[in-house]
């Protein structure tokens, strides 16, 4: 509705315009802070000697991004790096065995860096699941599976599963959690798909071949068990025109994000500043909310390199992973909110799109959200803040849901341009809504309701409407992109044709021959 309707070009410049001055006076603030509080007592453990050519400390905070670019990246290089090689090998000498290629390298290398304990774990929820998955009962899978996974997020029953985990290094308690828990997820979707087949059932060893495939096991993403199982064993391994180059051209980027983001670590430390309240206290408006903006930013860039890295790798195996998260800049609808396209797509078809149907039903809706984000909550492990952040955001999906409803009665309905004027304006609010809650998930609830009240209450005339004008216009500068994109996918039709002269009748019967013309003099025709 409306998403079609244009608004003057000049003021679209305007809106852009007023975005590249916010953007750069809000990372001004940060990196004042940053470089007046390198030093910091309270600091000294996340911020850490950087390169050398930039004579400056790093903010090395996040455990993930330094464990994935820093600290282990040989060890997952070579991991990866090894997978390509046998399932290149294969491909080119029996591809009909590829997928049991797969399968072999991936149990191999679990038993090499977890132990045969851990494998033969993994192997009893597999053999469990599959068992459950015969009878062909949907409900009596789905509740099997999340118990199995709630034994991962509860004592006595972690502490006595861990132990199944031989050694002690850095990435045991990472590594333990990551396959135990996407394994759960691979072998609920393996069952449900396995209910849906009308002849038969699927072997075990399809199972166990979708749930070793190693670039999955350990981090994800998750590809639901039918669009794994069509295309490990597709049999037709050609690729298309500059396919190979387009995966070595994305390759490239996520190499140069990473070095990109590397740098922007020793001049802004927008992970460690978050930790410190007694700092956060005494900070701008500005940089407060830039810092609660480029925190999501942050997580998106990160979800979407570790993911593309390993989608890299899934699509020289010839499958079509699931893409990464949409940029948060680019998202002002909790519908689309996501960091993790996997787990959204697994949790859209199996829970919200089987039970909200086409989204209309009030009702349908809210059953759908409450079911989808408790299956999130055990996912995620139940906490004070995780279930915070679930309640604000089933809110705001029906929240949406509600608004959607209203804005196509009339009069809205009839007012494009003016409709998605207004229409904005109640996506920016929603916009810092997204933010708020998900930076309760990210950071820290003390920092989320730091930010609210500076943002809505200490800030309030003068912070609040420049922050929400110039949210308007970001969400105006979205709008236009998806007008764009939808007169590209979906252009307006062309008005009809006039018909041709009628050769017959209605009925059927030869029409009267017309008036007679008179000839037209050739000479004319050419001057015309």
């Amino acid at each position: 509705m409306g998403i079609k309707a244009a608004l003057p070009k000049y003021e679209i410049y305007f809106y852009y315009a007023v975005l590249c001055l916010a953007m750069f006076w809000s990372t001004s603030w940060i990196f004042e802070v940053s470089s007046s509080n390198a030093n910091k007592k309270t600091f000294k453990t996340s911020v850490k000697p950087g390169w050398y050519y930039f004579g400056r400390k790093m903010d090395t905070a996040d455990f993930e991004w330094m464990m994935w670019f820093s600290t282990f990246r040989e060890h997952i290089l070579f991991a990866l790096s090894g997978h390509v090689l046998f399932a290149k090998i294969c491909s080119m000498l029996a591809p009909q065995y590829r997928s049991l290629v797969y399968m072999v390298y991936g149990l191999l290398a679990v038993w090499t860096s977890m132990g045969w304990t851990y494998v033969t774990l993994i192997l009893s929820h597999c053999i469990l699941l599959y068992s459950i998955s015969l009878v062909k009962i949907r409900w009596l899978c789905f509740v099997t599976g999340l118990c199995t996974l709630a034994t991962f997020k509860c004592e006595p029953f972690v502490s006595w599963q861990a132990g199944f985990v031989e050694g002690d290094f850095e990435l045991r308690h990472v590594l333990f959690y990551g396959g135990c828990g996407f394994t759960i997820m691979r072998c609920m979707s393996f069952a449900l798909e396995n209910c849906e087949r009308k002849d038969g059932n699927y072997s075990i060893l399809e199972l166990l071949k979708y749930n070793f495939y190693l670039p999955f096991f350990y981090f994800g993403p998750i590809m639901t068990f039918d669009k794994f199982y069509v295309q490990a064993n597709k049999s037709d391994l050609t690729r298309k025109e500059r396919e190979l180059w387009n995966i070595s051209l994305q390759g490239l980027i996520h190499l140069g994000v990473v070095i990109v983001v590397d740098v922007l670590f020793h001049f802004m430390y927008i992970l460690t500043i978050p930790t410190d309240m007694k700092l956060l206290k005494h900070l701008s408006d500005w940089a407060l909310v830039g810092l609660a903006y480029f925190n999501l930013v942050y997580d998106w860039v990160k979800a979407a390199v570790m993911f593309g890295v390993i989608n890299t790798v899934s699509r020289l195996d010839h499958l079509d992973p699931p893409r990464p998260p949409k940029c948060i800049t680019m998202l002002y609808v909790f519908a689309e909110t996501h960091f993790d396209r996997g787990i959204n797509d697994w949790l859209c078809k199996y829970v919200y799109d089987y039970l909200g149907g086409k989204h209309e039903n009030v009702v349908e809706e809210l059953v759908a959200t409450l079911c989808t984000f408790g299956v999130t909550i055990l996912w995620l492990g139940p906490c004070e803040v995780v279930l915070f952040w679930a309640f604000f955001n089933c809110f705001g999906l029906n929240f949406e849901l509600w608004t959607a409803k209203l804005f196509s009665m009339e009069p809205f309905a009839s007012f494009e341009a003016m409709s998605r004027r207004i229409r904005a304006i109640f996506n920016t609010f929603n916009f810092w809504c997204i933010v708020l809650f998900n930076v309760l998930a990210l950071n820290s609830l003390d920092f989320a309701k730091l930010v609210a009240k500076r943002l809505l209450l200490k800030g309030f005339p003068i912070t609040t409407i420049i922050v929400m004008f110039m949210t308007y216009c970001l969400i105006q500068v979205i709008k236009e992109r998806e007008r764009r994109q939808a007169l590209i996918d979906d252009p307006d039709p062309l008005p009809p044709a006039p018909p041709p002269n009628a050769a017959t009748s209605p009925t059927g019967a030869p029409a009267a021959p017309a008036a007679a013309q008179p000839v037209a003099d050739p000479s004319k025709e050419k001057a015309e």
